[in-house]
């Protein structure tokens, strides 16, 4: 094979890694964990879109985030942090929980026809 195709190829893989960069920057939505509560408690996103979710652990113990309507499950150990992915999801309530203090930690996503993430409050 020539230098000419290298090229191309090159710049073709530098080009799609560029654009998968900046995709998954706009659909991070980060949530803290602080005194057991998640904050944001709701956070809403668009439909069809999969969502970079980043979970911060500001608290001294460990706390496993769960939810059934994700169908996720991750422990989230002390004063760190968690990246799960999530969606595509159709509209609709989705709710989590932390299972070592599920009567503060609980929240919500909102999947909504929304086109774009806005600080990950709202769309």
């Amino acid at each position: 094979m020539n230098v000419k195709y290298y090229s191309q190829l090159l710049i073709f893989l530098l080009c799609t890694c560029g654009s998968i960069a900046n995709a998954d920057a706009s659909n991070v939505v980060t949530i803290n964990l602080q005194n057991h509560i998640f904050e944001p408690s709701s956070i809403t996103i668009p439909e069809n879109t999969k969502i970079k979710l980043v979970i911060i652990n500001l608290d001294p113990s460990p706390e496993e985030f769960d939810s059934f309507d994700l169908n996720r499950e991750k422990v989230i150990f002390a004063k760190s942090k968690a990246v799960l992915f999530i969606g595509p999801l159709p509209q609709g309530n989705y709710y989590f929980f932390g299972e070592y203090h599920p009567e503060t930690a609980q929240g919500k996503i909102v999947v909504t026809d929304c086109k774009a993430i806005e600080g990950g409050e709202a769309c």
